[in-house]
């Protein structure tokens, strides 16, 4: 297990980038019907080894997507209006999905731990999305990922170990 920081992710999602761009071409091509509970598998191991509190670079860095039904259980837990929590917290992005206004994320506390985890939007609840169905649908997104999320480079290192193309 790879623990870099956050820069050396960043060199190391560069270097890997070309081959596991090309790797997830060559996996939408075929029918792998074992994809899916291998990755949760991966997904699942990674996870028993792997605190998020010790990087927090998802939340430093980029910005969930918050839908309507985050937003009603978000601002009922702050004792917010609808309205003003997204005055206060939310802006629009160029697909016009709620995103929160600043990064570092608003409700990231100093120990990398969330102000709101309980009622967290569900963007955030699921990061990185290596677990999830259809995972093959989501293959840019994980590119991206490996670049913010050491777990999610290790997932797709093992990934490409344990199902070569």
């Amino acid at each position: 297990m790879i623990q870099p920081t956050p820069e050396e992710l960043r060199i190391l999602a560069k270097e890997s980038h070309a081959e596991t761009k090309k790797y997830f071409q060559k996996l939408k091509k075929r029918q792998q019907k074992r994809l899916d509970p291998l990755m949760q598998s991966i997904h699942q191991k990674e996870f028993e080894k792997t605190d998020c509190l010790t990087c927090g670079n998802c939340c430093k860095t980029s910005s969930p997507i918050v839908t309507e039904k985050d937003i009603q259980r978000i601002s009922k837990h702050l004792r917010m209006k609808e309205v003003k929590f997204i005055e206060q917290y939310l802006e629009r992005d160029g697909d016009d999905f709620y995103v929160m206004q600043t990064v570092p994320c608003t409700f990231l506390d100093s120990d990398n731990s969330c102000f709101i985890y309980d009622v967290r939007p569900k963007a955030c609840r699921e990061y990185p999305h290596t677990d999830r169905r259809k995972f093959i649908q989501i293959t840019d997104l994980t590119l991206k990922n490996i670049e913010i999320c050491p777990a999610t480079y290790n997932i797709i290192e093992e990934l490409k170990k344990k199902l070569p193309l």
